[in-house]
């Protein structure tokens, strides 16, 4: 194995190490319960729909409406007398509705006397399923410490004759129990005390309590067995099996306290909901034989033009739960949904979760673990594999949002992944790389990039910090597009400015110009004066050099027209650049001694872009590139043919063109093919075919006029013996 294998090794499993170890210190000690749990009530809003069964469970509230409806129309003040709440329940009845629970305390005798409390009782035994949401019990408090002989204890609910159970659920020594009258006639008493989390937020709740060995189903739990009779209760790993033979097994995963984790399927009055007084009303105006009068309506005249009807026809086939929400009976509880959520639709999201047998269970504590595990060694690996700033921010964002993703794929699943101790561990351990990246390799790429930062693209920088060692000293024989570029008359402009004002222009031209070499992934070799030398393909590869190498020179003559009007209020002067480029082998790397080198290129490929960027003077071009550059851009750009040009120390003449932008090529293609014209004749030797040719376009057209001036000195001297069409210079 490599040393730096070996190193990158050792420190992912280091810094995985520590970060697992933290992570499951704070988890472990208790020190992220109250944060996961403000988690998890933001997961809970984020992720809350109705579901399958949502609309299948009716909420009947006692709110504030029907307590002022009641005293308005009935005489009737808190507390109400309990034939109020059978006249509501005969009209469940009346509508056919599948069970109904009511979340209320019937413990203590009816000021109104016992008729009152038969009262109840008659419409509880008529409704038949019906659920008694009245038992409280305790540990220390409460009246019975036995089962009362004439409160019903359903077969269908398991029994616990041992006193043992397989699930913690909890178990109490005293209860208070509903009267006879209620206790009696229903068909399951069910337990409505339910203890919040530390932090008063009702989050979970037990599906099952025991006293005196018998089980006491919650309310939500307890409306389902009312409508299924022929259910039984079982223990299952980790859960609580409600198994029916027509309506199947639904699955209750609990804690280890013993309570299940609900899933909320929205905000308050998410079910759909019927005010208590809407079917007293009603209920009251049907036992008169008066269906459809408004006296009894809700609200009075104005508000019962809708018809008393409709409301309960909202019961048939449901379930119905029916609780308290007026504020001053003190029944509304904190949920992760918000503050105001009755408690009855706590116990209506219990039912609702039960249909659609979609609880949320948590994830066991080994899966966690290997979770944490996995993801944090993953970012270790990750974060060691790599380096820059860049790069490691972006996995560090990347691990932000793993767990929060994955932790919403599980909520799907039906599983609760707390996210935390994820997060921490992954946080720490890519802390930790990016520390011992910047003291290990800090130093290092300070040094390239303050070394490099005016030469080369910020990509290739970063290419280079990946692979210091294409620093070494020597050089490469590659294959590099170069470019050179000049002022035109750039002495005299100097001449006539102060050192300031010369400096001034001079920085602001070479950095307009650098720019977009780099942007185009060039390599600046160095500035001489006013002259830009740059070479693409080296150190890094760039695939297609020779293209990004024209383009750039076609960008820096733009930007410069754009410039020129500024520069010449400067400078007095209209500044023009002479461009030159070649595409060819060459040495390219650092050169020099050991002690003091530089990053730049040799070889007869960079003379004759030198030479090229010269030769512009000889046809008043302005960019000048060869025939190897030429056939490597393609059609990329629209070029002319220049010349068949021989310079100075080279025997060969080459090719030359002057590549154009499309539009430029488009508005004067007429002119072009003039020029080309033209040329061939030169190339042929015929000098007066080519004049004529050139001067229909030499007051449009530079080269053009050069060809013209040099056709006219040809013809002149006459056609010499071996004439082959080149264009020899005789200076650089």
């Amino acid at each position: 194995m490599k040393k730096t294998s070996r190193r990158k090794l050792l420190q992912a499993a280091a810094t995985s190490g520590l970060g697992i170890l933290f992570a499951l210190a704070l988890w472990l000690g208790g020190f992220l319960t109250s944060w996961e749990d403000r988690i998890w009530d933001m997961e809970s809003r984020f992720f809350a729909k109705p579901g399958p069964h949502t609309d299948s469970i009716v909420v009947i509230l006692l709110d504030q409406q029907s307590l002022e409806w009641a005293q308005t129309h009935l005489g009737v003040t808190w507390p109400w007398p309990r034939e109020l709440y059978g006249a509501i329940l005969d009209n469940c009845r009346r509508h056919k509705a599948l069970a109904v629970g009511f979340d209320v305390l019937f413990t203590e005798p009816s000021s109104f006397g016992v008729d009152d409390d038969q009262a109840l009782g008659e419409a509880i035994k008529a409704m038949g399923r019906f659920a008694a949401g009245s038992v409280f019990p305790g540990q220390g408090d409460g009246r019975h410490q036995q089962w009362p002989a004439d409160a019903p204890h359903p077969s269908f609910l398991f029994s616990d004759d041992k006193g043992t159970t397989p699930l913690p659920f909890p178990r109490y020594t005293n209860a208070t129990m509903p009267i006879p009258e209620v206790a009696g006639k229903a068909a399951i008493l069910c337990n409505v005390h339910q203890d919040p989390g530390p932090d008063g937020i009702y989050r979970s709740l037990y599906p099952l309590t025991f006293f005196d060995q018998k089980p006491l189903p919650a309310l939500g739990l307890g409306v389902y067995l009312a409508a299924h009779p022929e259910s039984r209760l079982t223990s299952g790993t980790a859960a609580l099996l409600v198994e029916g033979k027509t309506s199947g097994t639904k699955t209750i995963p609990v804690d280890q306290q013993g309570q299940t984790l609900l899933r909320f399927r929205g905000p308050a009055g998410t079910f759909p909901t019927l005010s208590a007084a809407s079917l007293l009303a009603e209920e009251l105006s049907l036992r008169e034989g008066n269906e459809g009068s408004k006296e009894n309506t809700v609200g009075g005249n104005a508000e019962g033009n809708m018809g008393i009807s409709s409301q309960g026809e909202k019961l048939r086939g449901n379930y119905v739960v029916f609780g308290f929400s007026a504020p001053g009976l003190f029944d509304l509880r904190p949920t992760p949904m918000g503050g105001i959520f009755s408690g009855v639709e706590i116990n209506a999201t219990l039912l609702d979760n039960l249909l659609g047998n979609d609880f949320i269970a948590g994830i066991s504590q080994g899966k966690a673990f290997a979770i944490l595990i996995l993801l944090v060694i993953l970012s270790g690996v990750l974060s060691t594999s790599v380096s820059g700033p860049g790069m490691l921010t972006g996995i560090a964002f990347g691990f932000a949002a793993l767990p929060p993703t994955l932790a919403g794929i599980l909520y799907q699943q039906g599983l609760r992944l707390e996210l935390l101790p994820l997060e921490i561990g992954c946080l720490i351990t890519i802390t930790l790389a990016i520390f011992l990246d910047y003291q290990r390799e800090g130093k290092q790429r300070r040094f390239i990039k303050e070394s490099f930062r005016h030469y080369l693209s910020p990509h290739v920088i970063e290419q280079l910090i990946e692979n210091p060692e294409r620093l070494r000293l020597g050089g490469n024989r590659k294959e590099l597009s170069i470019f050179f570029s000049d002022l035109q008359g750039f002495t005299t402009i100097s001449e006539g400015l102060e050192p300031e004002e010369l400096t001034h222009l001079l920085n602001d031209y070479l950095s307009a110009m650098t720019d977009i070499i780099l942007e185009e992934d060039g390599t600046v070799d160095k500035y001489e004066g006013d002259a830009i030398i740059a070479f693409w393909n080296a150190p890094i590869d760039v695939p297609d050099h020779a293209v990004r190498a024209v383009r750039a020179a076609l960008r820096c003559q733009q930007k410069l027209a754009e410039l020129r009007p500024r520069f010449k209020k400067q400078s007095g002067h209209d500044l023009y650049m002479r461009i030159g480029i070649n595409s060819g082998p060459a040495v390219v790397g650092n050169l020099g001694s050991s002690t003091r080198f530089d990053y730049t290129m040799l070889g007869d490929a960079v003379n004759l872009a030198a030479r090229l960027e010269g030769a512009n003077k000889q046809f008043g071009s302005y960019l000048m590139i060869s025939q190897a550059s030429r056939e490597q851009i393609g059609d990329t750009f629209p070029c002319r043919e220049l010349a068949r040009l021989t310079v100075v120390g080279r025997k060969e003449p080459v090719r030359v063109y002057e590549p154009l932008l499309p539009e430029h090529f488009q508005g004067e293609e007429v002119k072009f093919q003039t020029f080309n014209q033209g040329r061939e004749a030169f190339y042929q030797g015929n000098f007066q075919e080519a004049m004529t040719l050139f001067a229909a376009i030499a007051d449009q057209d530079p080269p053009a006029a050069h060809y013209l001036v040099k056709c006219q000195e040809l013809n002149e001297k006459g056609l010499g013996e071996n004439w082959q069409g080149v264009w020899t210079l005789t200076s650089k």
